[in-house]
Order: C-alpha cells, then sequence, then structure tokens
C-alpha cells in the first residue's frame, strides 16, 4: 500500500469535501483598465532597468515555466502604487481574455513583478499548500468549469467573480502535500526531457557549426554562384485559403515558410528546394519544402543549378548562417540580397554525409513521431492522466496511481566528446582532435624506494629501465593492493616516457609489472575511436613539447592533453596499424624480417669464417 493510500484511509474514509478556490485565497483580483491607462502605460520601459521589474503577460507563463526575460518593464515607484497586482509571493496566475483562456501558471515568487493585462491573479492562504491548489485549477474538472463560465462570441472572457466559485477537492494537508510530490516527480521528469531537447537541439547547432567550418581548402561560394534565386508572385487564381486541402487542390501555396497559405490545382516549382521568408517579422528564416509547391510575395525560393549542391545541405548552410535583413519600419530583403550570402562548398560527398547526420538531428529534435518530441508528448498525457486521478476524490474518497521509478543520466563531457569525434570521422573522413579528448591521463600510484628490493617480486620499471630489463622490484602484496585501488594499465595500453627521454613508447602485456608515477604515463583509452596500436604510431611520430629548466626534460600532463593528432576512422586505423606493423616487424622482430635474416647470415658468416680459417696443420 503505498503513503497516499495509507493517508486516505486514515484521514478521509467518508470521501473529501470540495470548497470554492475563494475561500482558499486572501485575494483574487485583476488589474484594471483605469489604473493601467492612467499610470502604467506612459511609463513602461523597453529594457531592463535597476529600479524597475518585469511586466508580466500571459504569453511569459505556462504551467511551472516562467520567463522574466519580458517585453516590458515597470518602474518601482509605480510598482509600489498598487500592491494588490504585485506578484511577490508564490500565487496561481490566469489568463482571462482571448484564445489563451484556461492558461494557468505557477508564480514561483523568486522575484518581484508585476501584473499584466488580461491575467488574474490569486493569492493562497498559507494554511493551503499553493502547489496544490495549482494542480487543481490545472485539471480537467476546473478546466471544465472554465469552459463552462467562458462568455462573449468575439472576445472570449472569464471574470474574476466566476474565478472565485471554482470548486476544487480539498483533503487535509498531509494528503495535498503528498500529492504535490507524486505530481511534481511527474512535471520534473518532463522539464527534464524538455531540457534535453533544448541541449539536443543546441547540439544540433554545434554540429551544424562544426561540420560547416571547413579548412580554407573548401571554396566559399555565393548563393547567386550556385543557385538560382525564384521570388515568389501573386497566388495561384484557383487558390483555396487554408489549411485544408481536396481532391482538386492538392499542392501547397506558400506565404512566410511557416504556415501554409493554402492550396491550388496548379504549382509552380517542382523539385524539393530551400526557401527565405523575406517580407516582416519572419525575414531571414530558412525552410526546405518538398517538391511541387507555388511561392507567393513574401517567400523567396533558392535552387540548386546542377546536382553538385545537394539541396538538404544547402538548408543546413543556410540555417547556420546569420541573414540580415534591411533596417526599415518592415523588416525586408531582396533577390541580390540573397544571393550575396557565402557559404562553403565541400564536395558532393561530404555534403552527403553532412546531411545524413544533421537530418537525423533534425529529427530527433523536431519530428513529434519520434525521438524527445514524442516522449514529452506522451509524458505530459501520462502527467495530465495522474493528475486527473489522483485529484478526483469525491467520487470515490480515494486515488488509484501505480507509477515506475525512471531516471536519465546525462552523457558524460568525455562520452560527448567521443560521439562527436565519430561523426566528424564520418562526415570528412578524419578529424584532428586532442588527445585529451581521446580520454584522460593516468599515471600508477608512487612507489616509494623503502617499497622496492633489488632481489624478487613484481618488476618495479623506472624511468632508466622502461623498455629494458627492470633492476627493481615490488611485493606481490603491494602489487596486489594498489592494482585494485589505484590508477593501473589496461593490457594493450600504451605507455609513454614522460622524463630523460621523452616520448618511448611500451605496449603494456597485460604481466605484473609496475611503474614509476609520473615519470611514465597512459591515456585510459576508448578503443571505439581510437586504437591503442594507431596511437603508439602516433606517440613515435609526435614531436613532444617538453618543459625545459629542470634537470631533466619533463612531459607534463598538460603537454600531453594539448597535442593533437589525425585520427581517421577506425576502419582506416587498421589499415594504417597493419601495414605499419608489417614494416616494423621486417625491421626489428628478431624472429622473422631483416633482423631474423641478419641474424642468420651472421651465423652462416661466422660459420664460414671459421672453416675458412680453419686449416689442416703440417704433420
Amino acid at each position: 500500500m503505498s503513503k497516499l493510500d495509507k493517508l486516505l484511509r486514515e484521514l478521509c474514509p467518508d470521501g473529501v469535501e470540495c470548497v470554492k478556490l475563494g475561500t482558499l485565497c486572501s485575494l483574487i483580483t485583476k488589474q484594471t483598465g483605469f489604473d493601467y491607462t492612467n499610470h502604467i502605460k506612459a511609463r513602461l520601459l523597453m529594457e531592463p532597468a535597476e529600479n524597475a521589474v518585469p511586466y508580466i503577460q500571459t504569453k511569459f507563463f505556462a504551467g511551472k515555466n516562467f520567463n522574466y526575460q519580458t517585453d516590458y518593464y515597470v518602474p518601482m515607484d509605480i510598482v509600489e502604487q498598487f500592491p494588490k497586482i504585485t506578484l511577490d509571493e508564490k500565487c496561481i496566475l490566469f489568463s482571462i481574455v482571448g484564445a489563451s483562456i484556461g492558461n494557468v501558471g505557477l508564480f514561483p515568487g523568486e522575484r518581484k513583478c508585476f501584473l499584466g493585462g488580461a491575467i488574474c491573479v490569486a493569492k493562497v492562504l498559507p494554511q493551503y499548500d499553493v502547489d496544490y491548489v495549482y494542480y487543481c485549477v490545472e485539471s480537467h474538472n476546473v478546466q471544465h468549469q472554465i469552459r463552462r463560465k467562458t462568455k462573449g462570441a468575439g472576445q472570449a472572457t472569464i471574470t474574476v467573480e466566476d474565478i472565485r466559485e471554482f470548486e476544487i477537492p480539498l483533503p487535509p494537508i498531509e494528503i495535498q502535500s503528498e500529492i504535490v510530490r507524486i505530481l511534481d516527480n511527474f512535471t520534473n521528469l518532463t522539464a527534464e526531457l524538455v531540457k534535453e531537447l533544448t541541449a539536443r537541439k543546441t547540439q544540433y547547432g554545434y554540429y551544424r557549426n562544426k561540420f560547416l567550418d571547413f579548412e580554407s581548402s573548401v571554396s566559399v561560394k555565393t548563393i547567386g554562384d550556385i543557385c538560382d534565386v525564384v521570388v515568389g508572385g501573386e497566388p495561384p487564381t484557383d487558390c483555396i485559403k487554408g489549411d485544408v486541402r481536396d481532391s482538386t487542390h492538392i499542392y501547397p501555396v506558400w506565404g512566410n515558410g511557416k504556415e501554409v497559405y493554402g492550396y491550388s490545382g496548379t504549382y509552380k516549382i517542382d523539385r524539393d528546394a530551400v526557401v527565405i521568408s523575406s517580407i516582416g517579422a519572419n525575414t531571414g528564416a530558412v525552410y526546405y519544402k518538398e517538391a511541387f509547391f507555388t511561392p507567393i510575395i513574401r517567400l523567396k525560393v533558392i535552387l540548386p543549378k546542377d546536382n553538385r549542391i545537394n539541396a538538404r545541405f544547402l538548408f543546413h548552410a543556410l540555417s547556420g548562417t546569420t541573414i540580415k535583413s534591411k533596417s526599415s519600419s518592415v523588416p525586408n530583403m531582396n533577390a541580390n540580397e540573397i544571393k550575396a550570402i557565402k557559404i562553403p562548398v565541400p564536395p558532393l560527398d561530404v555534403q552527403n554525409r553532412i546531411v545524413n547526420v544533421l537530418d537525423n538531428f533534425e529529427k530527433i529534435c523536431s519530428d513529434l513521431n519520434i525521438g524527445l518530441p514524442a516522449e514529452i508528448e506522451a509524458r505530459q498525457k501520462q502527467y495530465e492522466y495522474y493528475r486527473d486521478k489522483l485529484l478526483t476524490f469525491a467520487e470515490t474518497g480515494n486515488t488509484i496511481l501505480s507509477r515506475a521509478e525512471q531516471s536519465r543520466a546525462e552523457q558524460s563531457r568525455a562520452e560527448q566528446s567521443r560521439a562527436l569525434i565519430k561523426l566528424m570521422q564520418y562526415v570528412f573522413g578524419y578529424v584532428r582532435i586532442s588527445l585529451g579528448d581521446i580520454g584522460s591521463i593516468c599515471m600508477c600510484k608512487r612507489i616509494l624506494k623503502s617499497q622496492t628490493n633489488t632481489v624478487s617480486g613484481v618488476p618495479f620499471y623506472k624511468i632508466g629501465t622502461f623498455g629494458k630489463k627492470a633492476d627493481a622490484y615490488i611485493s606481490q602484496e603491494t602489487f596486489n593492493e594498489y592494482r585494485s585501488k589505484y590508477n593501473f594499465p589496461k593490457k594493450g595500453d600504451v605507455l609513454i616516457s614522460a622524463a630523460g627521454t621523452i616520448g618511448r613508447t611500451v605496449v603494456y602485456d597485460g604481466k605484473p609489472s609496475y611503474f614509476q608515477d609520473s615519470n611514465i604515463v597512459w591515456i585510459d583509452n576508448d578503443e571505439s575511436v581510437v586504437l591503442n596500436g594507431y596511437l603508439r604510431y602516433c606517440y613515435e611520430l609526435k614531436p613532444w613539447k617538453a618543459s625545459e629548466g629542470g634537470t631533466i626534460p619533463r612531459l607534463y600532463n598538460d603537454n600531453i592533453a594539448k597535442a593533437v593528432i589525425a585520427v581517421p576512422s577506425i576502419e582506416e586505423q587498421k589499415r594504417v596499424v597493419s601495414i605499419l606493423d608489417r614494416f616494423d616487424a621486417i625491421c626489428n622482430d628478431l624472429t622473422s624480417g631483416l633482423p631474423a635474416e641478419i641474424e642468420a647470415r651472421q651465423k652462416q658468416y661466422e660459420y664460414y669464417r671459421d672453416k675458412l680459417l680453419t686449416f689442416k696443420e703440417r704433420g
């Protein structure tokens, strides 16, 4: 049995009474037209100021989300004159005019604000849980009451008196608090998803900019060089306005690119294209439109001149470009201004790979049928279902609630970095990255001289014996303890000398061995990004920047982390390592290749030398 079930049985065995909202609040009021006209309107500020507070309109709140970055700000001397409509404590806001009627917000009370028009404020008495009351007025029950009380054919309105009459169930405060806890968990989960979606959109923009930040070898072209720009005209004569098509009007007519203007039986553009809104507040907005449509006056259509330009690449490139309009009372831009926009133009195969990656990101961020938008919508529906279940007391005197605990962990910085590396490899074939982005730089825990001996135990390699035969040992007990508690290389990790002769490498073979702390280091490497074998050859070729001035040259962690290497795809790394391994064997392997042949020739020489120089003695 849940905590809520227990509380309901103990405290509400006979059900829960409903009370009017007006009895739960110390104040339910709104701003008056007289006050606004005579005292407020003339003094509104367009920018934040030290002695001014945000002026709250309905568009700046939605549920528990509150935006303090508003269009206007009210000087404090005015605010102090109207304490009833000053927001300085946690309270509930209602939209009471127009299409937004029923929109409810919870003002958090974190900072002082001033109530705008078309909003009613309800300040809940301290003996009641304001969050509980908020969830009640947001619920289906009260929303239904709002719809019943809404008046007006042209401009819909609801009065303060009507709001005071709304009825909500009122269980004891212990039950209110428990319901708030449960519903807060639901809203927090949704808020986390929204936050993650915002982060994904930021990530999309970051990747887009990364992919389009080419080296100087990539040519930069103007839109006019590579595309035709078609100017929208008047709507087709048979165009039917609105977003509903019929059997004869099937081709969309686009006005500003965002909302469809109407539908027609004819079309002007017969292939997929990029469009830019060129008049009004939406000027500079970039959209991608599928083939068979007609643009009208507010729209410019960009069509690649040949198949060397991928239209989807063009869309992503322009989406990441700041497109400036003419400064005037009505923002606008003409075809010549669009033709002058410059974008990088890589080879077509690179364009296609960029499109593949960015299209997937865009789908995850925007498609309502998949990814986070779909999950957010599902979570919202789930929240609304449980909210209404939890707040339905009058009929049953009980509630039913079962939910599974879920957790979502954010990707670590390292994971995000590796994901970016893989994407860049896919798009460009290779990526230049710092070693610090591959993994953390590690070293063994320090071994004191008193912990070593020269006779037996686990070999302890110091900088002088690194890659050679050890002349010192540590006990098996110390080795087992330090290996389990502290940093220790994995089999295959590439160890590198960081003192004396800088940059010598040894591949750890997994046998019991220990290495001298900061003098011998390695990167805790994820081989899904960079193979250890490839990393070893990069180390050997790297012109390390050692720090001078001490007794011996040193290679500090920061020097290693900032070193840059070129990393191709895993497949290409394998090919490179395979070739270099064969050369290495030919040059260095004592059991094969030239060293073995040289040794055999040396033995052959010695044999024949001795044979040739062995004579029969005279009798």
